[in-house]
């Protein structure tokens, strides 16, 4: 993606203009941020039913908390999306969109999406509406996740079972039939990965590390650059035995039976797997690009609420108040919240005031008491007017 960009939600009383009037309220918020700080949109906030003040708390708890982890979902599922796509930047930024915008515009034509979030609905119904329309996309996008990952996980095996050396490969195409004794009552054929350093001295061990190896029953069946395969016959009553004892050796051996049409079987079950990984690609990359939308509209919803509920609690009733969205960068974002405590401090009465040379300082004692009453008890920081700030990597 392009260079980075902060967004801030800021919320201010229409008296902020002498007329009262909403677009004039927008223009003074526009005013409050230059052109080389940012840009400022309207922001329209339907307005909500509205309880009782102890609920409005509650309910900014509840937001503050429904937000983060609207964050952490949208994040997740973004993670996703970059491993499914293996780390390509260019091809996740492409599938980051929401309702089939890229986020930046979503944002500036934003609306309030009244068909799955209806707004003559309580507001804790419409939290608990959101609330699970979250851990539903997360739970979803998860599911199909690791659905993905583990076909992904036994194609990769599968595959290395083809490619591998001969102390981990599947040895159904290398093992010729005629070399492995079958349905004897008593012998039985043991296949030996023996590392190419101990190779020279296979031959003249493997008879004497346990009882009842049949004399010269060694045959080299293939090599790589690793390790020689040999095929070695003892008694069955000594074969546990022989195991042990050729691990003790640094030998492997490889647990392998005789299967009609195993070769046949074993590349059906690769092609099998493979065309089960593809498609399933294709529906986590689906559903992944599709949740991450819904997770990221879904948080914007959830952030319109805060600013609504925080709204009422700080500037009160009637209800008269502009909302707009600032964007800007992550370095410009604190001078940009300068600007507008130049601009809006007075409205937080006591709680900001001016130090020597005239510039806004906060009141701590003040503040304190402030943020206790507006229900912000706790949040680091407080400003003068309703204002959130966020990014949607």
């Amino acid at each position: 993606m392009s260079k980075a960009t902060k967004y801030l939600l800021v919320s201010l009383p229409t008296s902020i203009s002498p007329s009262n009037d909403h677009d004039e309220a927008l223009t003074a918020l526009r005013s409050g941020v230059t052109t080389d700080l940012g840009t400022v949109t309207p922001f329209p906030i339907p307005e909500f039913k509205i309880g009782t003040l102890d609920a409005l708390v509650q309910q900014a708890d509840e937001l503050a908390k429904l937000e983060n982890s609207c964050e952490a979902v949208v994040a997740k599922v973004g993670d996703s999306l970059k491993t499914i796509l293996e780390g390509d930047e260019a091809k996740v930024s492409q599938q980051k969109t929401v309702n089939d915008k890229p986020v930046d515009q979503y944002l500036k034509t934003f609306t309030w999406n009244k068909v799955k979030y209806r707004a003559d609905k309580p507001l804790g119904e419409l939290i608990d509406t959101l609330q699970k329309e979250v851990i539903s996309i997360d739970n979803d996008v998860k599911t199909k996740y690791n659905q993905y990952n583990q076909v992904k996980t036994n194609l990769t095996n599968l595959q290395r079972k083809q490619t591998g050396n001969l102390s981990n490969k599947s040895l159904t195409a290398i093992v010729p039939p005629s070399l492995i004794i079958q349905d004897s009552e008593y012998l039985e054929t043991h296949l030996v990965a023996v590392p190419s350093q101990l190779n020279k001295d296979f031959p003249k061990t493997y008879e004497t590390i346990s009882p009842w190896v049949v004399p010269r029953s060694a045959q080299k069946i293939d090599s790589d650059d690793e390790f020689t395969l040999y095929a070695v016959t003892t008694f069955k009553k000594y074969s546990q035995e022989f195991i042990h004892r050729a691990r003790e050796q640094k030998w492997i051996p490889r647990d392998y039976k005789y299967k009609e049409g195993g070769r046949e079987a074993e590349q059906k079950e690769v092609e099998r797997v493979a065309k089960e990984e593809k498609k399933l690609w294709g529906e986590a990359l689906r559903l992944g690009r599709t949740g991450w939308g819904e997770a990221v509209m879904a948080w914007v919803h959830v952030l319109a609420l805060r600013v609504f509920v925080e709204t009422v609690l700080r500037y009160g009733l009637p209800l008269s108040f502009v909302c707009g969205l600032v964007r800007t960068t992550p370095k410009l974002a604190k001078k940009v919240r300068g600007s507008l405590d130049q601009s809006y401090s007075y409205l937080a009465g006591n709680a900001f005031g001016r130090d020597k040379k005239g510039r806004i300082q906060k009141d701590d004692s003040s503040t304190s008491a402030d943020m206790q009453a507006a229900g912000q008890m706790g949040e680091e920081d407080y400003s003068a007017y309703v204002c959130y700030d966020f990014e949607i990597n």
